[in-house]
């Protein structure tokens, strides 16, 4: 071809760009130049080598070719001639008329490391794939620790250096004073985009090769950065300070005073002191002791003092043997589960000294278990209700959580199986169904009648849910005789079954007849006996004065009685009646009235005034 590019390959070899449509030449394209009119590339992309963040450009030229010209990447198609406004960075440049398409890229990525290729449409022909290759420099070499490396006198010495995100993977060498080191070990790790990688050394140098102040070199390079990068690192062998964290008194108690004494030797002298309780610095402490009150989080989280002189620092921490109650460090759950499965409650609570822990069911003595875990194999519906974790610190405390254990299964129902009702009145019989999940359906059935809910001629169904459970009532309206011969059937399903109870409706007499009977009796011997009584006063004092009644009265409410209270009685010898003259008294709003001479109040009547009592029928 042309200036030495090599030539367009025919219409039947190319192969359309997979995921962008209608573009693409296919081996099967019918878009072949007719004679005369055929067009042939004079510049195709080569292969490219380019660092990230450089512009690269990729030739395309197709002089007397006025047509679509596509650039492919990896088979996917980048835009419909000089369009290629998805990609930011992408540009089509050249004179378009002299058929000059070249791809520029402003800033190489490592996204751009791919195939190329350059398509005319029209043409039907597509230029050689050129491969783009991005080279990637290392982030800066780090060396854990640095920049100064403390080193107790003595101690060997491990330095590691990595650098990471090259491409491709940097090589790392060590230098002392600018030789390079030998015996270094090295590991790569490919990452996650399949092109770069990152790489770790090192170095181990022997206690008696170091010598205070030296610098040690990490270098990192790759073809992207032939000059490498580099970082380094000051060995300090000074003597850090070593330091000692005593606690007294211990063990103590929740809430009681501790002293934190902090005693430490260095070369050189300290500078500072800095106390933290876990990790968060305790601003008020700043010298070599820290008093304090302790809760019971000093037993789990240590509180540290941090010795500093010149060359370094020495952290050390401790903590405090508190005895405290009980508290929860993992809360049971409440738990929902299929009958015959088993459930598994967790407790775990934190106390010291060493705590007892007992689980039981509430309302019942006995222990089920003294671990964090309570399992119950093979649950049972009895098996619900409300379970209680208890923990004990002797001398110290006790805590408890209550949790609660929902059994699904089929309903029960726990109707009492004869119930009573009103001959000619209206009767209601009860169902009480217990069910988790609840009821999907509940049915009354009855000689040859079944009722769910609503109305059917003189019965009604009617379903309360309530927190105990459903509650079903079967409404019979002017109950007659047959009612009471007959069986009711109360039934009630769920997903796991269900459960039926026969119920049977007894006749209830409004009043027994035996208490009738016995009230009656006993009002007739009463009032014979008051009778009686009067009478016989009546005549005792008849000596006294003519056949007369000077009496007073007030009456008082006695159920179905009246009764009349009197004084002052005086009747003749000569013509006594045989029965005080009966008085009617008046009707009052007030419960008690007063007749004839004299006031008569409740308060006279326990005064010892000799009230007597006479009993009127109403």
């Amino acid at each position: 071809s042309p200036g030495g590019q090599e030539a367009a390959r025919p219409a039947q070899q190319l192969l359309w760009c997979p995921g962008l449509c209608r573009w693409g030449l296919t081996a099967s394209s019918s878009l072949i130049p007719s004679p005369g009119q055929a067009s042939s590339f004079t510049q195709q992309p080569q292969d490219q080598v380019v660092i990230a963040g450089q512009p690269v450009t990729l030739l395309c030229a197709i002089p007397e070719y006025n047509g679509v010209v596509l650039w492919i990447k990896d088979g996917l198609a980048l835009g419909i001639g000089r369009d290629l406004s998805s990609y930011p960075r992408y540009l089509v440049v050249g004179d378009h008329q002299s058929g000059e398409h070249h791809l520029k890229i402003l800033r190489a990525d490592l996204q751009d490391d791919a195939v190329y290729e350059c398509q005319a449409i029209q043409a039907a022909i597509r230029s050689r794939p050129a491969r783009l290759t991005v080279l990637v420099p290392p982030d800066d070499p780090v060396i854990m620790g640095g920049p100064i490396i403390s080193l107790r006198a003595g101690d060997p010495l491990n330095l590691t250096c990595h650098a990471d995100n090259a491409k491709p993977a940097a090589s790392i060498i060590w230098m002392r004073k600018g030789e390079v080191v030998n015996g270094a070990t090295y590991s790569k790790t490919l990452l996650r985009d399949g092109k770069r990688e990152s790489i770790m050394s090192t170095l181990f140098i022997a206690p008696s090769d170091i010598e205070n102040g030296e610098n040690i070199v990490c270098r990192a390079t790759n073809k992207a950065i032939p000059s490498g990068k580099e970082t380094s690192v000051t060995i300090d062998i000074q003597h850090p300070p070593l330091v000692n964290l005593s606690v007294e008194p211990q063990p103590v108690l929740e809430d009681n005073t501790v002293k934190f004494h902090c005693s430490a030797k260095a070369n050189p002298a300290v500078t500072q002191y800095r106390w933290a309780k876990k990790g968060q610095v305790i601003k008020e402490a700043s010298g070599d002791f820290y008093e304090t009150i302790v809760d019971h989080t000093f037993f789990f989280e240590p509180v540290s003092c941090e010795v500093t002189n010149a060359l370094g620092s020495t952290n050390i921490s401790r903590t405090v043997d508190v005895y405290f109650g009980p508290r929860m460090a993992t809360e049971p759950q409440s738990l929902l589960v299929d009958l015959g499965s088993d459930a598994v409650f967790n407790c775990a609570w934190t106390g010291n000294p060493s705590l007892t822990i007992v689980w039981m069911k509430r309302g019942s003595g006995v222990v089920l278990s003294n671990e964090n875990k309570l399992t119950l194999k093979s649950v049972r519906q009895e098996d619900a209700g409300k379970y209680v974790c208890r923990a004990v610190v002797p001398r110290v405390g006790a805590g408890e959580r209550e949790v609660t254990l929902t059994v699904n299964g089929p309903p029960i129902i726990s109707s009492t199986q004869t119930q009573h009702a009103l001959h000619g009145q209206k009767g209601q019989i009860k169902c009480f169904i217990r069910s988790t999940p609840p009821p999907d359906r509940i049915a009354w059935s009855w000689k040859e009648n079944v009722l769910e809910s609503g109305t059917s001629g003189r019965y009604t169904v009617e379903t309360v849910s309530t927190d105990e459970g459903v509650i079903s009532t079967l409404t019979i309206s002017n109950i007659v005789r047959a009612d009471f011969q007959t069986i009711y059937n109360c039934t009630a399903w769920n997903s796991f079954g269900s459960d039926t109870e026969i119920i049977r409706l007894k006749e209830q007499e409004s009043v027994p007849m035996a208490v009738i009977i016995g009230v009656a009796v006993g009002a007739g011997v009463a009032f014979l006996v008051l009778m009686a009584t009067i009478v016989a006063f009546c005549c005792a004092r008849s000596q006294r004065s003519k056949c007369r009644v000077n009496a007073k009265a007030r009456r008082a409410p006695t159920g179905g009685q009246e009764a009349l209270w009197f004084s002052s009685y005086s009747i003749p010898s000569s013509s006594c009646p045989q029965s005080v003259p009966q008085q009617q008294p008046a009707n009052r709003a007030s419960p008690w009235e007063e007749h004839n001479s004299g006031v008569a109040s409740p308060a006279e009547d326990t005064a010892g005034r000799g009230w007597r009592p006479f009993v009127l029928w109403k």
